[in-house]
Parts: structure tokens; C-alpha cells; sequence
């Protein structure tokens, strides 16, 4: 059976290529994309949602105001060394007409369209799902699961030495989220840093007959790849992290998980900071963090998604 999967994004490359995926997996049906500021600004975000929906075909599928600022403004960091100016690396979009968006609204129209059924994927900031259970509290008890992307425990962050950058960019949102998403997978950063996918599976992905996807795949992979051995020289690749989050809905033994209870810093150096009590003896209950990687089996899901042979 496919998963109906209500996405919270803010492409970005990863996203972009998480958006990919989720349009291609046999096992996701994605009902709607809900845009934020992030990666880059929620203008540019959804313009680059709206592109990659009209390269497959399928701008049927709800594209949705998310947030433009993180709760505290101050906060707001975009990655333009990473994601390239634009958030597509080299892409340069082509004029378009004016991008119809649906207003936020559209998020319990649609829980309510598919009672029990909905599962929230978010690989963004996290203010825009925060602002759905503040305003939408009734309807959010009705979504089947939570899927998040964000956080690192005990590892360095992306966006700061202690934090990774969906919680760094808005922690205020994430503590909420975190203490009312339920059930949640979370898949921070020790298991979404090992997420790279090699340069033959982007190649070949890239080369599928009919891919819609093709020159866009292999031009930001490129840049994202580039972006990353430059911050690291030596590394093979670049992790592509929300795709984690998106295939444990289809294969979720493909990491090793603990279950505790999050705490995240919001405010100082240590802003976006979080962690759990790790010690022996400590019951497991709270959300679901991922904290080991299966990366072969990674791989074999990643291919089967996106319909590449073994």
C-alpha cells in the first residue's frame, strides 16, 4: 500500500532531492508540499517546489504557504556556500508565471480528507509544523505518524559545533514539535551524515530513460558534492539527510533506534543544541531517534525507490 505523505520542506538541495524521491517511490503518495523559509527564503522555496512539481507532471499535487521567518527572527541563517544562491546549486529556473500556493489552511483540509491516514514528513525548519498544532490541534491528532529530519546527539551539528541546522534555525518550533509530534521518528544527524549516495547511483539515476529529473539530479548533486568536500576536504560525497526520513517510512529497520525524551537549548552558544539521557538503565520511552545506520540496506531502498537495479 502507498503512504500518503503530507511533506514540510524548504528546498535546498537535499530537499530537492528528497521531493524527488517522494515523487518517484512507488510507496509514497505525496498529497501536498507545505514551503518554508530555510535552505533559502520561502519565496525562493517555493519556486523551486513548483519547478520540480512541473518537471514531473504533477502540479495537481497542493503546493502550500508554509512559515517565512523562524519564531525569533533573529535567528535567520540562509546557506547560500551549500545550497548556491537560487537553493538548486547551478539550476538557473526559468521565468514562470505567478506560482499558485494555497494558504495554510489547506494543511487540516487535507488531514481531515485522509482521516488516519496522513504521515507528516518534515525536512525543514520546523515552524511551520509548530504553527499546525498551535492553530490546527484538533486535526493533528488525527495524523497517522511524524517523520522529522534534525538534531544530533553527542555528534557535531552542520550549523554550529553543538547544532544542526533545522533545530539551530528555529529550536523555539522544535521544542514544540519534539513535545507534541507523536508518534515521531526522529532522524537526526548520526544517521543522516552517512547518507551519501555514490557518484555511480547519481549517474545512473541521472541516465533512467524518461527521468524528468535528469539534468537537474546531476547538476546539484555536483554542486552539493563540491560544496561539501570543500568544508571537508577527503570526503567521498555529500549526505543527502532528508531522504532519511522519507524511506524509514518504507523500511524503517533500516536504522537502530533508542526511544528517550529530547530536551533542546534555545537560547546562547549552545542554541539548537540537543540532547538525551543516554545512560544504561534509562527506560525507553519518548520519540523514536535513529541512531544507527543500515547503510547497505540504505542503499538497496534508495535504488528500489527511485527504480534502479541492484
Amino acid at each position: 500500500m502507498t503512504k500518503k505523505v503530507l511533506m514540510f520542506c524548504d528546498p535546498g538541495i537535499d530537499d530537492s532531492l528528497a521531493i524527488m524521491y517522494a515523487l518517484s517511490a512507488p510507496f509514497i503518495e505525496l498529497i501536498g508540499l507545505v514551503v518554508s523559509y530555510g535552505n533559502v527564503s520561502k519565496k525562493q522555496a517555493v519556486t523551486n517546489a513548483a519547478y520540480l512539481l512541473h518537471l514531473a507532471g504533477r502540479t495537481d499535487i497542493p503546493l502550500i504557504s508554509g512559515a517565512s521567518m523562524p519564531i525569533v527572527e533573529e535567528n535567520l541563517v540562509y546557506y547560500p556556500n551549500i545550497h548556491g544562491e537560487s537553493g538548486m546549486g547551478p539550476i538557473q529556473l526559468p521565468a514562470h508565471d505567478e506560482i499558485p500556493v494555497r494558504p495554510f489552511a489547506t494543511v487540516p483540509e487535507i488531514i481531515a480528507r485522509f482521516q488516519g491516514e496522513v504521515i507528516i514528513v518534515d525536512t525543514g525548519r520546523m515552524t511551520a509544523l509548530a504553527a499546525a498544532f498551535v492553530g490546527f490541534e484538533k486535526e493533528m491528532k488525527d495524523v497517522h505518524s511524524f517523520y522529522v529530519m534534525g538534531g544530533a546527539f553527542f555528534i557535531p551539528g552542520n550549523a554550529t559545533p553543538l547544532a544542526e541546522a533545522n533545530v539551530y534555525g528555529d529550536p523555539h518550533a522544535a521544542q514544540l514539535v519534539i513535545s507534541r509530534a507523536t508518534p515521531l521518528t526522529l532522524a537526526p544527524l548520526n544517521v543522516t551524515n552517512q547518507a551519501v549516495l555514490p557518484a555511480i547511483v547519481v549517474d545512473k539515476w541521472a541516465e533512467q530513460a524518461e527521468n524528468p529529473f535528469s539534468h537537474v539530479i546531476r547538476a546539484i548533486c555536483s554542486h552539493y558534492i563540491e560544496a561539501h568536500q570543500q568544508m571537508m576536504p577527503g570526503s567521498l560525497g555529500a549526505p543527502i539527510h532528508d531522504l532519511v526520513p522519507l524511506m524509514l517510512i518504507r523500511t524503517p529497520e533500516m536504522a537502530g533506534y533508542i526511544e528517550r525524551p529530547i530536551e533542546i537549548i534555545t537560547y546562547g552558544k549552545e542554541q539548537g543544541l540537543t540532547y538525551v539521557d543516554f545512560r544504561p538503565g534509562m527506560r525507553n520511552e519518548g520519540p523514536r531517534i535513529a541512531v544507527t545506520l543500515d547503510y547497505p540496506l540504505f542503499l538497496r531502498t534508495f535504488k528500489e525507490g527511485v527504480g534502479l537495479s541492484s
